[in-house]
């Protein structure tokens, strides 16, 4: 073997990582986000735990991104450690699936049809589709199914180039000498350990083993301790994400490791325990790429199946492993008090989606805040005034903690349409916060009544009772309009807003009157205008989100040009909509 071959193998390994990669991220993103949604919401039950481990897996092409994940959902409490031993196992399975299509590359035969199935005869075709859908796809989907196929024509090319380079060890004895040596189990384990932890990737070490598999120098004996030690490596990825996290995110990391051990213990005492009894015949024979995909799937699904009748007992030893102190424990309360892990931000469309969900949560606890200030303008309440004050302090820490994660979103690689979203939900967080403190406003504004013993005329409470109620159709209607991203509900919005607009110029005039005759004091009048001040400025946020909602579901933001257009007079539904509530909140 010469320096050319070495360097091609190294070339080969390149092109191999580097196909996986682009492939697995692909998916990911072509994903959006719902292969982490399934995992966190449909685990229930073990069994589907381990069903949907696998097929996740065997979608993103990696076992490591998988326990990541579940590693980010236990660190943050959104899933309880009983939860994702079902999805490690499940991954283990799932990360097989790679094996098997690499083992096409030896596939040998004339026929047409076995020709086809050859990496050398459909990798180039992959490649040519994946870039001419990369260049000229306008669409991130159409681009994402490109870098998927490219990646994975790359991912062939390349352990077809690894199998090339190789061939030549097939006639060094040198080479045999070393393999050999791994039959030794302990040598073999160790040396699948080391190279799996140093790529970090079990597939792709899994992938160097079946291509030096092509020389026919690889026996049973030598591939069968290899493969076990490469699933012990691949739990080193999950115990390096585990670093910094709670304790319970790092008994998730550790099932996975003691999970894997575990099993290989068993199956070397098997394998060879049954070889020394029976002298297995296919001990010495030499593999190929199908065979390795074969041991490395029995293993994986040997394992699985008998340990999973110990999921409960892999859990309560990592919790007699790693013991949790008061301090820690405190440390993680505070910890699991941040609204979103920034674990997910190893998927841009998840992580939105968490920041949406957040924002949902926002959403609802600005709407109860408004509420309970239009309850609260009738009737004094201490239990609600320190409600309000409760829920505007959760408000601002919403608004703290989503707009730092956005801005580390902001940074990161990001779609068209994951744009659009992050600027939708920057857009929407603002406006929940201000609407939140315009509930303060109110509160403040009445607990001035309440302490100076002030009251407004009944005339003066029915005008507030009629702007109240359109405030709180407009707000309702805003919130379930960003909720469920209903555009046609979000057009609604801009009538309502108008008419608490013309509202508003209808009340100031009436109670200017009434000061002027007298019939209340100027201080009074200041603490009308200032509730009905709120309430405009609450239906103007309220339009805002509507607004943008309308907007970026058409792909652009032109705020102005927007307002001028619905405005229009022309504009038979928003004069539809705008005739209707002014009848409905009509002061007469």
């Amino acid at each position: 073997m010469t320096i050319f071959d070495v360097l091609t193998l190294i070339g080969g390994l390149a092109m191999f990582l580097f196909g996986m990669n682009i492939m697995g991220s692909s998916l990911e993103k072509a994903s959006g986000g719902k292969l982490e949604s399934i995992l966190e919401k449909m685990t229930n039950n073990r069994i589907k735990g381990v069903f949907l481990g696998m097929v996740v897996t065997a979608l993103i092409q990696s076992s490591g991104a998988v326990t990541v994940m579940a590693v980010g959902f236990v660190n943050s409490g959104i899933m309880t450690l009983k939860q994702v031993i079902g999805i490690i196992m499940g991954a283990n399975i799932g990360t097989t699936v790679t094996a098997w299509l690499l083992s096409l590359t030896g596939i040998e035969g004339s026929n047409l049809f076995i020709s086809l199935l050859k990496p050398s005869s459909f990798a180039p075709i992959l490649a040519i589709i994946g870039i001419i859908l990369i260049m000229f796809a306008k669409s991130d989907k159409k681009k994402n199914i490109g870098n998927i196929l490219a990646g994975f024509a790359i991912l062939m090319i390349g352990m077809q180039t690894m199998s090339s380079s190789v061939e030549p060890l097939q006639n060094v004895p040198e080479f045999t000498g070393i393999l050999t040596k791994f039959s030794n189990p302990i040598l073999g384990v160790l040396a699948g350990m080391l190279l799996t932890a140093v790529i970090q990737s079990s597939s792709a070490s899994v992938g160097i083993l079946q291509a030096l598999s092509s020389t026919g120098a690889i026996s049973v004996a030598a591939a069968f301790p290899i493969i076990l030690g490469q699933n012990i490596g691949a739990s080193l990825t999950g115990l390096l994400s585990s670093i910094g996290t709670n304790k319970n995110a790092k008994r998730t990391a550790g099932v996975y490791l003691v999970f894997n051990i575990i099993g290989v213990a068993l199956a070397m005492i098997i394998f060879y325990g049954a070889n020394a009894i029976f002298d297995l015949p296919f001990f010495t024979e030499q593999v190929n790429p199908a065979d390795i995909a074969i041991i490395h799937s029995v293993f994986n699904i040997f394992a699985t199946v008998v340990l999973f009748p110990f999921g409960g007992l892999l859990e309560k030893l990592m919790y007699l492993i790693i013991k949790e102190t008061p301090e820690e424990k405190k440390a993680h309360e505070e910890k699991k008090a941040k609204l979103v892990e920034e674990r997910f931000l190893i998927s841009t469309a998840y992580a939105i989606d968490k920041v949406k969900e957040q924002c949902d949560e926002m959403a609802l606890l600005a709407k109860k805040n408004i509420l309970l200030s239009l309850d609260f303008i009738k009737i004094y309440n201490h239990v609600k005034d320190e409600k309000i004050k409760e829920n505007e302090k959760r408000l601002d820490k919403y608004e703290d903690d989503l707009e730092t994660y956005l801005v580390k979103i902001s940074s990161m690689e990001l779609s068209v349409e994951d744009s659009m979203k992050l600027s939708k939900l920057s857009h929407a967080i603002g406006n929940f916060e201000r609407i939140g403190d315009y509930g303060v406003n109110i509160l403040k504004t009445k607990r001035k009544m309440h302490k100076e013993k002030i009251h407004f005329s009944d005339e003066a409470n029915r005008e507030l009772d009629i702007m109240g109620n359109a405030v709180k159709e407009i707000i309702e209607n805003s919130t379930r309009a960003f909720i469920e991203d209903d555009i046609e509900l979000a057009q609604t919005i801009e009538p309502l807003e108008q008419v608490i607009n013309n509202l508003k110029s209808e009340l100031r005039a009436k109670h200017s009157k009434r000061m002027e005759n007298n019939e209340c004091s100027v201080e009074n009048g200041m603490l009308f205008f200032d509730i009905i001040n709120s309430f405009e400025r609450i239906a103007d946020h309220c339009s805002n989100l509507a607004v943008c909602i309308i907007e970026l579901s058409q792909g652009s933001y032109q705020t102005h040009s927007y307002l001028k257009g619905v405005k229009n007079s022309e504009n038979k539904s928003f004069m539809q909509n705008f005739e209707t509530y002014l009848a409905k909140y009509s002061l007469r």
